[in-house]
């Protein structure tokens, strides 16, 4: 069994080096594909989620960070990530692999080509760096988060996934916390980078006063749906390898998200009196975050345990921004940061040594250091991520300007920023501007409901 204390990435990369493994290799390329499909997944849930006048814009900054992501990672975020410990510390890697020198065809970490190792990775980055972007949603001007996207990724989300993931990594190495998947690296991460670029920018106009309302269920519901696909990949995939480490990651990911699909359904039916769609694919969305960190380290009951309790956590969680007066627009708080929290704590409570091949929970007799290190790692992720990303939000917005103006923002990114609408109600509006085109990107009515009451 893998050395899962160590994490996933650590564990195949202090195996021996030897001769490719066929299986797990294609494995490995699939849930590469499964996860890097995440991405454009979560533009839809996202864009399904905003207003119509800003759906281009939503799917524009998950599609541009595909690009922008990949092209940091290449240069040095590989090498910074998965080098050699630099200085000891624990902190970062080297830049041993700068513009992946050094790596080739031939190239093997554990028993897959370390190329593709380097993609499943990047996968990794890439939809860390897109959730963010649904807590800035409407609001926040395409060249600053270009710009912003470029330093996060190498200030932020690089020496967190080398803490988490890389040889040598003080979370992994010395703290012995467990993360499977990335409840840290990407869930907390993006959840604590969501809160402090929310703050940054400050609230849409209109905020706790006008209904902004998801605007396209059905394209929310098919994100989700891509979304839960991906996952598969995600989760199974950290196993880097076919075998039945993967197989119980599988199962666990399939009940967690059922879990939290019903935790969620049950307090919107008895809070609210209805159960909706936007709950169902929040729900699932919630327990598949929540059993992102647990899905190697607990058993099929302990996964419908973290779903369920993140369903229902967060369900709660997502109108916390109307009390505290910050506009997390699509919920990235609400949903990743609660989730992932909520995943990574309760492995301190529910993980087996059947599955971690030795550190146990409370509930297993393992006591209550585990769950110390959980919180840990937690605290830490959280805290580092959202200092650093408040930041970087600071000085783009003193530098260029983050927040597009009133007026902008008033008749919609996707005409002022692209020169596009997504729907031309009877009228062409591909290239135009002004007040025909904006007329006819204003026309589609709302029909959802927002979640969460106005206040």
């Amino acid at each position: 069994m893998l050395l899962l204390s160590a994490g996933p990435p650590l564990a195949a990369a202090a195996r021996a080096a030897g001769a490719v493994d066929a299986g797990d290799t294609a494995w490995l390329l699939t849930a590469t594909a499964l996860v890097l499909l995440m991405t454009p997944g979560l533009a839809l849930f996202y864009g399904g989620m905003v207003r119509s006048k800003s759906v281009l814009n939503m799917l524009m900054m998950s599609f541009v960070s595909i690009a922008l992501v990949t092209v940091v990672w290449l240069v040095a975020g590989y090498s910074l990530a998965f080098g050699t410990d630099a200085g000891g510390l624990g902190l970062i890697g080297s830049l041993d692999h700068l513009g992946m020198s050094g790596i080739g065809p031939a190239s093997v970490t554990g028993d897959v080509p370390t190329l593709l190792f380097a993609t499943f990775q990047l996968s990794f980055a890439i939809i860390t760096a897109a959730l963010i972007s649904g807590a800035v949603a409407d609001r926040a001007r395409f060249g600053a988060w270009v710009a912003f996207v470029l330093v996060w990724t190498l200030a932020v989300y690089v020496p967190v996934a080398h803490w988490v993931f890389g040889k040598g990594g003080w979370i992994v190495g010395r703290l012995h916390a467990l993360d499977f998947a990335g409840g840290t690296v990407v869930e907390v991460c993006s959840g604590a980078s969501g809160l402090a670029l929310a703050v940054v920018l400050g609230p849409r106009l209109g905020f706790r006063r006008d209904s902004m309302r998801p605007h396209n269920l059905p394209l929310v519901l098919l994100g989700a749906g891509l979304l839960w696909f991906g996952w598969f990949g995600f989760n199974a995939g950290s196993a880097l390898g076919a075998n039945g480490l993967a197989a119980a990651a599988f199962f666990n990911t399939q009940a967690a998200g059922c879990a939290g699909l019903l935790g969620w359904l049950m307090v919107e039916k008895r809070r609210d009196g209805h159960a909706t769609t936007l709950g169902a694919a929040s729900g699932s969305i919630a327990g598949l975050v929540a059993i992102t960190p647990s899905c190697g380290s607990v058993n099929v009951l302990g996964a419908v345990v973290v779903g369920v309790a993140a369903g229902v956590l967060c369900s709660y969680a997502v109108s916390w921004k109307f009390r505290w007066g910050v506009d997390d627009s699509l919920d990235v708080v609400g949903v990743h940061l609660m989730g992932g929290v909520v995943g990574t704590l309760l492995i301190g409570l529910f993980a087996t040594a059947s599955m971690t091949g030795g550190p146990r929970g409370l509930f297993y007799g393992g006591g209550l250091g585990q769950l110390g290190r959980q919180a840990v790692a937690v605290l830490a992720v959280g805290a580092y991520a959202f200092a650093v990303t408040y930041g970087i939000g600071r000085a783009v917005e003193r530098v260029m300007g983050f927040r597009a103006s009133e007026e902008e923002e008033r008749t919609g990114l996707d005409l002022t920023v692209h020169a596009e609408t997504a729907y031309d109600h009877g009228v062409l509006t591909h290239g135009m501007s002004g007040g025909a085109a904006h007329a006819g990107a204003t026309r589609s009515p709302s029909h959802a409901q927002d979640r969460s009451p106005l206040a």
